[in-house]
């Protein structure tokens, strides 16, 4: 994910262009839900809202929370970008959702996430 510096601005906005997100189109359906993995999670709703939440150890400063409650702007290929217009990341999708052994998967950020049921 790119662009963290501009997350402080990102959450205090959003409360008020969370009506921008843009729907999930039909081909990118298989985006829509909720994936989790050890330490993040991510929701994503069928109206183009995007819920994020990450935990990462930091050996400087311990626990380091990073969380994230925007539209949905775009696909990008399989990459997802969450933001308002100027003030926007891009999660970074290596393997977009698809299903191993019955259970849906996808990576992003490097981290692989399964679909709750």
């Amino acid at each position: 994910m790119r662009k963290l510096t501009s997350l402080t601005v990102l959450v205090a906005a959003v409360p008020l262009l969370s009506a921008c997100g843009q729907p999930v189109t039909e081909d990118k359906a298989a985006y829509v839900g909720e994936w989790h993995a050890q330490a993040m999670d991510v929701q994503i709703t069928k109206d183009g809202t995007v819920h994020y939440k990450r935990v990462r150890k930091d050996t400087a400063i311990g626990q380091v929370s990073t969380t994230i409650n925007a539209p949905l702007r775009r696909f990008e290929g399989d990459n997802f970008v969450v933001g308002i217009p100027f003030l926007s990341t891009i999660f970074e999708v290596s393997k977009p959702p698809h299903q191993e052994a019955g259970t849906w998967k996808m990576v992003v950020d490097g981290v692989e996430l399964t679909r709750a049921r």
